[in-house]
């Protein structure tokens, strides 16, 4: 690794051939390597840089590797959404192998204040993580991938050998597998046998949504809380498993950049990590650096990015013990990249992310007792003010909607947390929570600053810079009710596996009707369930009593047996599989003779089953239409056409009568053709800056506040400030009070008026001339947790969260907001589903 910088340039050279890269240039030349372990290029048949790695080449050569070594084993963690599987590998010495288990059961004892003083860590094995690309088009990491295996399999040598005795080292190649393949073969597709380097070449502008993603979109560097997804999930029930001492995160930035590696700026951690971790990762910096200055890399530290969000791989380790570590690489996007620090080549960025591999190997090796008496120390510390605290238990649930309660429970059972039903009804500030319904998470527990952070609601920091969202409350982010528990929590069952609720059909056999409410999170998708099988179904848009007392609210679904053609015994059946699959109970009803209303109201209204297109490519934002991709195919198994807009102005768009337009510009489309559909009936369900573009364009009556609150810029400020202040300007992602209007069909199957919604842009909306055009609004003290300047959030204070537009026949329903952020904004959801269902009978 003696090299230096200008080598890979004199290889290169922008429009000529490119010279041929070996495998000297990355791996160090003062070990000898096993020639019974099979090289990169004697499996792939080139060498790591001269072409990108789809999965399934580097999924074989994993599995190469792993046959050949007797250091290493092999595991599938999990499959991507295109089954695609995702692998971890163990690497480690051959006697450690023989005990893997133990020195992983030991491990995680670490983690126990009540076993964890006992342990000798002088002779324990530390644990690395290494993981690579999570981003798909960012790929240096598993092309680095490649080399580094090679590397840890073939090396020879007291030093690998002692190394590998000290450590276990958890390798995942490819972290996205299904964006690393989209992006392979665009780059690979448009690679030329002379090396193009031009920014304007095809090969470095992706079609869309382009490989960073994956499947449905997501971006998985924001999933690692969430785990929302099948490559997250698996991740962290291995995480879990072991809690590493450190975790890398390999990822590339813009092309005109050098290399960053951790720690970021020192006033953005997040309060709920030591300090002692910033020094633990500072020191590790010191071997990158070091690292670094001998191949003549350009680099930098304690900039630019920070450890707030624990949502991110760098920093979900930073509130378990553990030491994350981002790493970002100048991108060549490509093979071959002209930049401000001359031609950027793709094996000039795997030779960076190798090296900094090797640093940390270095550090873990040279750390390891610090590292692991860190980790012991962090939660015994934990410990201590877990007692202190006067908050001993968090409740929550939603007696109404049990399957959004379990969906939260869900998430935070993957996290290694105890959590217990109710031992009784629990009372507490006007709530009550029962047993059934609801779940306790004691705070005196291992994971007691982790169960801090997805509880707390702050609004005060000690920056105002943020580079992702400053606030993810889970309660709040669900819509559900909850509380501190200050006295000894009662604690009930514990709840070791979250378990869907199951609905049922109460009262029999019906030869009338049947009936359920709006209010569980999966009542939409058993109405389009009943709505695909042909059935007849409507809408009560007013409140009755059954015949039995039992009172239904507004948005209720009924299906009267006379309108079906369906036999009663197979109509009753059809309710229970439904009622089964969705968590619903259904109820039988023998009579329409209601109370407030009868069953013949004109009140009660047909629903047409939504038949949905999905504005994408030019303009539409990829993450907002992935997250409304993967809401109606995953959750509600709604077929949903992706309808690219440059095709709106040719489609026959009578096949739909709703459209989704999400944040965007939609200037190829003609206006006219939109506008015309929607007045002839269709529904429009448009967010953030679609309904910019829709006002615009005269496609629904919308209006913006615009302008300050008063408040003006001082005349000078230092230049060096200037990044600063303009980045405090930016509303990076917080959470706000709302009001609903719950007579309005956007809001059925909510019980309470109150609401929160997530904001992440500066788009405030005026309420609509008509008062009844308004079913969502910001309150007058709208900041619930996270961070908004004082001009921003006087703009906010009674501004409208959704408008709902009449355009003829049809209608247009706007949101400021996104309510289906990153699959985990659940309490939302119902909010935009209502739009997609109840938009036809909006007036």
């Amino acid at each position: 690794m003696k090299r230096i910088f200008t080598l890979v340039m004199a290889l290169l050279t922008v429009g000529f051939v490119q010279a041929q890269v070996t495998m000297d240039y990355y791996l160090p030349q003062d070990v000898t390597y096993d020639p019974n372990i099979p090289t990169p290029e004697s499996v792939l048949g080139y060498v790591p840089g001269e072409w990108h790695v789809s999965h399934d080449q580097l999924a074989m050569y994993m599995r190469t590797l792993a046959a050949a070594s007797d250091r290493m084993t092999i595991e599938e963690y999990g499959r991507s959404y295109e089954n695609r599987p995702l692998y971890l590998l163990t690497i480690t010495s051959p006697a450690n192998h023989s005990k893997i288990d133990q020195i992983k059961a030991d491990h995680k004892k670490l983690v126990d204040p009540a076993v964890s003083g006992s342990l000798d860590v002088k002779n324990m094995p530390g644990v690395l993580w290494m993981g690579y690309s999570v981003h798909g088009n960012e790929p240096s990491g598993s092309n680095a991938a490649l080399m580094v295996a090679y590397y840890f399999a073939a090396a020879q040598g007291q030093d690998i050998e002692n190394k590998l005795k000290d450590l276990v080292i958890l390798f995942d190649p490819s972290i996205n597998p299904d964006g690393l393949n989209r992006f392979a073969s665009w780059v690979n597709t448009h690679k030329s046998k002379n090396l193009v380097s031009d920014p304007n070449s095809r090969e470095f502008n992706e079609a869309y949504p382009g490989g960073r993603t994956n499947h449905y979109w997501f971006d998985l560097n924001r999933d690692w809380l969430p785990v929302q997804h099948p490559e997250s999930r698996g991740r962290i029930k291995k995480f879990q498993e072991w809690r590493p001492n450190i975790l890398t995160d390999h990822h590339e930035m813009g092309t005109n950049s050098t290399f960053f590696f951790q720690p970021g700026v020192p006033a953005r951690n997040n309060p709920n990590t030591p300090w002692k971790n910033f020094e633990l990762t500072e020191k590790i910096g010191t071997y990158h650096a070091k690292f670094l200055d001998q191949i003549g890399s350009l680099y930098y530290s304690q900039e630019s990015f920070d450890d707030f969000y624990y949502g991110k791989g760098s920093t979900y380790p930073d509130v378990q013990g553990s030491i994350g570590i981002l790493f970002e690489q100048a991108s060549s996007r490509g093979h071959l990249q002209e930049s401000v620090n001359g031609p950027l080549s793709f094996p000039f960025t795997i030779r960076n992310q190798f090296v900094t591999s090797m640093s940390t190997l270095q550090a873990g090796y040279e750390m390891r007792e610090e590292l692991l008496n860190f980790q012991r120390n962090f939660y015994q510390e934990a410990k201590k003010e877990a007692a202190a605290d006067p908050v001993k238990a968090y409740i929550f649930g939603a007696d109404e909607d049990k399957t959004k309660a379990a969906h939260l429970a869900d998430i935070i059972s993957f996290h290694d947390i105890e959590m217990y039903r109710p031992a009784g009804e629990v009372k507490i500030n006007g709530k009550v929570f029962k047993p059934e319904s609801s779940y306790i998470i004691p705070t005196n527990q291992p994971q007691y600053k982790l169960i801090n952070s997805m509880f707390e609601t702050r609004t005060t920091f000690k920056d105002s810079l943020f580079y992702d969202i400053s606030s993810w409350t889970l309660p709040y982010a669900f819509n559900l009710e909850f509380d501190k528990i200050s006295g000894k929590p009662s604690l009930g069952e514990r709840v070791t596996e979250v378990k869907r609720p199951e609905g049922k059909v109460l009262g029999g056999v019906s030869d009338y009707a049947y009936a359920f409410e709006w209010f569980e999170y999966y009542a939409a998708r058993a109405a389009y369930q009943l709505m695909d099988k042909g059935l007849n179904i409507k809408v009560m848009q007013e409140p009755f009593t059954s015949a039995d007392g039992r009172e239904f609210a507004r948005g209720t679904i009924l299906i009267p047996n006379s309108l079906q053609k369906h036999t009663q015994e197979e109509l009753h059946a059809l309710m229970e599989q439904v009622a089964k699959d969705n968590g619903v109970d259904i109820y039988a009803l023998n009579t329409g003779n209601t109370k407030g209303v009868m069953l013949g109201s004109p009140n009660l209204t047909n629903l047409e089953k939504p038949r949905v297109a999905l504005l994408v490519e030019s303009g539409a934002s990829s993450n907002n239409a992935g997250e409304v991709w993967h809401l109606l195919d995953q959750r509600f198994d709604i077929p949903t056409t992706l309808l690219p807009t440059g095709d709106v102005n040719r489609t026959d768009l009578s096949r739909y009568n709703v459209i989704i337009m999400v944040s965007g510009n939609y200037g190829n489309i003609n206006k006219d053709v939109l506008r015309n559909w929607v007045a002839g009936g269709g529904t429009i369900v448009a967010m953030q800056g679609a309904v910019s573009w829709l006002a615009a364009n005269g496609i629904g009556n919308f209006k913006f506040k615009s302008g300050g609150s008063g408040e003006e810029n001082p005349a000078q400020l230092p230049y060096a400030s200037r990044s600063d202040f303009y980045g405090a300007q930016r509303l990076g992602g917080a959470i706000f009070n709302a009001k609903l209007d719950l007579t309005h069909p956007v809001a059925y199957g909510h019980k309470r008026a109150e609401t929160y919604l997530f904001r992440n842009t500066t788009l405030f909306m005026e309420p609509a001339s008509s008062p009844f055009a308004n079913p969502v609004m910001y309150t007058d003290q709208p900041l619930a947790s996270g961070y908004i300047t004082k001009p921003q959030l006087a703009q906010l204070k009674n501004s409208a969260g959704v408008v709902v537009s009449g355009v003829g026949r049809g209608s247009v329903i706007g949101f400021t907001d996104n309510p289906n952020f990153r699959a985990f904004w659940f309490g939302t959801n119902k909010l935009f589903i209502n739009s997609i269902f109840f938009g036809q009978i909006t007036r």
